[in-house]
């Protein structure tokens, strides 16, 4: 499986600028995925995170990795009008700042899925060093019980 940014935003709901995946680079359709993020210096946090000094938030490091899990599942199945929520994030741990000019490469490994809920297995590197690693659960529910606020995990 290898996609272009157009195929991604067909998998993701998510857009500009929380559209935290530039590409897939491989991956098995419901098993794995491996993509990529370029930091690009006008990324709308290094302005406030941190004036001088650019580090990219590790809640954002930990959605870029939660979307590219997301691409996994979503490339397995039909997801039409659904949407990946988090229902867990375990045993997460930050290992080197990403900063803008990095490369991020992104990879998940779906490792359990009961019904709408899942489990993944991440990490982020940039140039072979480990920036992030740990574990993500997350939800698959209609979009339109989210609409009406009538989303439960």
């Amino acid at each position: 499986m290898r996609l272009d940014r157009d195929q991604v935003m067909r998998l993701l709901p998510h857009r500009p600028p929380f559209l935290l995946v530039d590409e897939v680079l491989e991956g098995e359709e419901g098993v794995r995925c491996v993509a990529v993020r370029t930091l690009r210096d006008d990324d709308f946090w290094f302005a406030g995170h941190f004036p001088g000094n650019p580090v990219m938030p590790g809640v954002l490091i930990v959605e870029a990795l939660a979307q590219t899990a997301t691409i996994a599942v979503a490339a397995a199945g039909d997801i039409a009008g659904k949407i990946g929520l988090f229902a867990g994030i375990d045993k997460v741990r930050f290992k080197r700042v990403v900063k803008p000019g990095d490369t991020m490469r992104l990879e998940a490994e779906i490792v359990a899925v009961h019904g709408p809920v899942g489990r993944a297995k991440v990490k982020a590197t940039v140039d072979g060093r480990l920036a992030c690693r740990g574990e993500l659960m997350f939800a698959i529910v209609d979009g339109a019980a989210i609409a009406d606020g009538e989303a439960r995990l």
